[in-house]
């Protein structure tokens, strides 16, 4: 018989899901062993594609790194504020704070080993991605995880992710998924911080939930 769980306990899912967000500003509180080891542990049960589990964590708490990864986040940040045309949108786009290597305590650099258990692995052949989408399913886990305990993640993918996969010497096969800030944050906002000043609305679910078949509007509404 499958697991049951309490209204109580399924209504803290949704919260701890509708409350997660992308941090940019950290404190300079250390993330404590304990609270670190069970983020990493719930990112390791993560869903895996022929149970690949292809993660690794690269802890980085060397400033020397990190300085180097912040200025390849500079060089990137640069090339991306140049693409926009509309000077009140470049305008807006100067005053986001788009990263927090230096400021938080730790960053966890998460990779996906497309080589482990090579070169079979069940059901990935039809879909080559799916080592990568369930690294991401990982990196999911880690994120609500922490929040949960009150750590913030900011995922920064304004870097360029060759020059950074050299600096952290990553072996040809092994793929940078993702670059993380990992701490305190100074807040949890109560909206996304790109839907709070303006960047962007949230799209309507409605709209994006189709039956059968492309474009067909489904018979479930949702409020």
């Amino acid at each position: 018989m499958a697991e049951t769980f309490s209204d109580a306990e399924r209504d803290t899912v949704h919260r701890l899901i509708r409350t997660r967000r992308d941090i940019r500003h950290f404190s300079a509180m250390p993330v404590p062993t304990d609270i670190l080891i069970r983020m990493l542990e719930a990112a390791h049960q993560a869903p895996s594609v022929g149970f690949m589990q292809p993660w690794n964590f690269i802890l980085v708490s060397s400033l020397e790194i990190r300085r180097q990864i912040k200025a390849s986040f500079e060089s990137t940040n640069a090339v991306e504020l140049n693409k926009l045309n509309d000077m009140d949108r470049q305008n807006l786009y100067r005053q986001l704070k788009l990263e927090g290597i230096l400021e938080s305590p730790l960053n966890i650099a998460v990779t996906c080993d497309r080589r482990r258990d090579a070169p079979f692995v069940l059901g990935r052949a039809p879909m080559p991605d799916t080592d990568v989408y369930s690294t991401c399913l990982a990196i999911q886990n880690m994120w609500l995880a922490g929040r949960v305990e009150g750590i913030g993640l900011g995922w920064i993918s304004l870097i360029d992710h060759a020059a950074t996969g050299k600096i952290l010497h990553l072996p040809e096969g092994v793929k940078l998924v993702a670059y993380l800030c990992v701490g305190y944050p100074v807040e949890f906002r109560a909206k996304p911080l790109l839907e709070e000043v303006g960047w962007k609305s949230r799209l309507s679910l409605n709209a994006l939930v189709y039956q059968d078949t492309w474009g067909t509007p489904a018979q479930v509404l949702i409020p």
